[in-house]
């Protein structure tokens, strides 16, 4: 995998007070200002923004592995704007004409990407699966912050988002995919190299708690990236705050937040418990 091939890394004196801009290369003039509107950019004040450019082999460079091409397409459309926060405040995801990918999934594949306390919105000009905007997203934090995202750490992101798009599908609630994979990345960081049979059992009580059943394939497919996300050594404090906000998403929609709670809670107790024997 290369790096991003987009404009080269150049951090201004005034850049910390910018916002950014990474928009698909392939954006036609009527395209471009959609997004813009989007994402609440005014074209006349574009100097305002530091902008920057994925291409379509950028997507493909990322997304070959986990995506067809026909998926993919020949044309990058997604754009993203980027606001860096201040410290603690975490990742805030707003998705416009995206259809595949649910804010929380961007944000958890951010976390695992390396990347905290930032403002995104994704935008396409028409209705647009948004699996490629994780690229660019990635591509403008680093530009904006002037540090460099590691290639495995791109990667497993990358990995996440298109594996946990592609589990909401076929289990049918994307909650769930969501509570399932953020919750195993939570065990992974905490607990540290867990066995494959260790996380062979999370991975199963994780599917009992949610009323889950899965197949072997798609078993195994989470137990790969939990891997590589153990490779990662994640932020532990991060992925806890992201994986509240998923559960307080939850909660304010399903049932009475203080029962989700513990019904979380005993999932990782148990799972602790079932380790330490």
């Amino acid at each position: 995998m290369t790096a991003l091939t987009a404009n080269p890394l150049t951090v201004r004196a005034d850049s910390e007070e910018k916002s950014w801009l990474c928009l698909g290369a392939d954006l036609r003039a009527e395209e471009m200002a959609k997004v813009l509107d989007l994402l609440g950019v005014n074209e006349k004040e574009m100097n305002d923004y530091q902008v920057v450019t994925v291409t379509n082999e950028d997507e493909h460079d990322y997304l070959d592995d986990y995506l067809s091409s026909d998926i993919i397409g020949s044309r990058a459309l997604s754009s993203v704007l980027v606001e860096k926060r201040d410290k603690g405040s975490g990742i805030h995801v707003t998705t416009k004409n995206i259809t595949y990918c649910t804010e929380s999934m961007y944000a958890n594949a951010l976390t695992t990407a390396g990347i905290s306390d930032a403002e995104v919105t994704v935008a396409g000009p028409v209705r647009i699966t948004g699996t490629a905007a994780l690229v660019g997203a990635m591509k403008a934090y680093e530009d904006m912050t002037g540090v460099e995202i590691r290639e495995t750490a791109k990667d497993t992101a990358t990995n996440e988002l298109v594996l946990t798009s592609e589990l909401a599908e076929q289990v049918g609630d994307s909650s769930q995919a969501e509570e399932l994979i953020s919750m195993l990345k939570q065990y992974v960081a905490e607990h540290g190299a867990p066995s494959d049979k260790e996380m062979e059992d999370a991975i199963k009580d994780g599917e009992q708690e949610l009323g889950l059943t899965l197949t072997p394939e798609q078993e195994e497919q989470i137990l790969s990236l939990m891997k590589k996300i153990d490779d990662l050594d994640l932020d532990v404090d991060e992925l806890k705050k992201q994986a509240g906000e998923i559960y307080e998403k939850i909660a304010s929609i399903e049932i009475d937040q203080k029962g989700f709670f513990e019904t979380i809670k005993g999932w990782i107790d148990r799972i602790f418990a079932l380790f330490e024997k």
